[in-house]
């Protein structure tokens, strides 16, 4: 018998920790490659609204553009499963310079 009771928030946790475990569970290159996608994802969002930001000059449309960019990584998602490894390092890195400007 176990210790946690059947809530809603015990469920929760379960099928969210049992993702994670299939996402970095199997042979050792599925893992390193989720690994190299998230830190492809954090490249690109770290990287990307700096040339986007030279090349446009309005703050406003690079916010736009970045939407835009995670909104497409979800449309994809279906088809590319690893997809959804850049999008999380790519909105972690957005997040990261919004944090790091103060806005």
């Amino acid at each position: 018998m176990s210790s946690i009771q059947r809530t809603r928030l015990a469920g929760l946790q379960n099928s969210w920790g049992a993702g994670i475990r299939r996402s970095w569970s199997g042979p050792w290159w599925r893992r390193s490659a989720s690994l190299l996608l998230l830190l492809i994802g954090f490249f690109i969002g770290s990287n990307l609204p700096i040339y986007i930001l030279n090349a446009v000059e309005l703050r406003t449309h690079l916010a736009l553009y970045a939407l835009i960019a995670c909104e497409l990584m979800v449309l994809g998602r279906r088809r590319l499963p690893w997809i959804d490894n850049i999008r999380i390092g790519f909105v972690y890195a957005v997040v990261l310079e919004a944090f790091k400007v103060g806005s």
